[in-house]
């Protein structure tokens, strides 16, 4: 048999985590996946699913030291179903993902402000793109003979080894 679940989408609330007797970290948060459909008159609908989700070991303590509510993330793992009987002694279940790994997809810059527009889309992108465009559109002076365009430069990034977390 083959259990395997792929989602990426936004966290819904900041990770918890806590600490079994063993003293091996266990979080919990939700996450907030959305598609976009036409529906059978034509109309744009958009479907939102909310998925609970259960980190274990090195990979929570990460997830609750770099991620926060509304970090894009995407995770694999395995669907399990989780059953407990209520205070009020009925049987209650809900299915859930295990989480077996985590790619975070938001930029340093994301992690560090949100930068959303009122649509809820991140504007970052927008911005970059015309600020490109309009960089693109100004005239070069000083040039006085054709020559091979510039290679871009590339732009050197300082990152503390302490900081990468895998």
């Amino acid at each position: 048999m083959y259990n395997k679940v792929i989602l990426v989408g936004n966290l819904t609330r900041d990770v918890e985590v806590r600490y079994s007797s063993s003293g091996t970290a266990i979080g919990k948060v939700g996450i907030a996946t959305n598609r976009r459909f036409k529906s059978a008159a034509g109309e744009l609908k958009d479907e939102t699913m909310f998925i609970d989700l259960t980190f274990f070991g090195r990979t929570a303590e990460i997830a609750n030291q770099y991620l926060h509510k509304g970090s894009k993330v995407l995770v694999e793992g395995r669907l399990i179903l989780e059953q407990w009987v209520a205070q009020d002694g009925t049987k209650r279940s809900r299915h859930s993902v295990t989480v077996e790994n985590m790619q975070m997809l938001d930029t340093r810059s994301n992690n560090t402000q949100n930068n959303y527009n009122n649509n809820g889309y991140n504007a970052a992108p927008a911005q970059a793109a015309s600020s490109y465009q309009q960089a693109q559109q100004q005239p070069i002076q000083n040039q006085t003979a054709p020559s091979m365009p510039k290679e871009p430069e590339i732009p050197e990034i300082d990152i503390d080894e302490d900081e990468i977390p895998f």
